[in-house]
């Protein structure tokens, strides 16, 4: 069964096997994510489109009905109570397919793991000297 499993190499890779309508969503997460956090590396983990500053800032992938973002745990807990209209988890927001991605509410989850990442990173920095 493992040999089955595909490996992406590169977020284009990913994003182009998806439905026409569903890479121009993509895109334009991914495009918001670059926007928001330029000095983000892009990568795939997990096997999911992933950008990383410090860390691990934000995952998202494609599914039949929705789009998954993951901002870990603390990115779902401080704006839980915007996102109740979609369904959560821990670690990730389901967003449906079917209607556009919210993305003031995504822009703020963003900026808030940039801030939170850069924050890790100063105090581990501090720790060393």
């Amino acid at each position: 069964m493992e040999g089955n499993k595909v490996s992406f190499k590169s977020i284009n890779e990913y994003i182009l096997q998806f439905p026409l309508d569903v890479q121009k969503t993509l895109q334009s997460l991914r495009e918001l994510i670059k926007e928001l956090a330029p000095d983000a590396e892009e990568k795939i983990s997990y096997q999911m489109p992933t950008f990383y500053i410090y860390g691990n800032l934000v995952h998202f992938a494609a599914y039949k009905n929705h789009i998954g973002f993951y901002p870990t745990s603390s990115g779902i807990a401080n704006f839980k109570h915007e996102m109740s209209e979609y369904k959560s988890s821990k670690g990730a927001v389901q967003f449906p397919l079917d209607i556009p991605l919210p993305y003031e509410l995504i822009s703020k989850i963003i900026k808030f793991r940039v801030a939170e990442n850069l924050k890790k990173a100063e105090e581990k920095l501090k720790k060393k000297k």
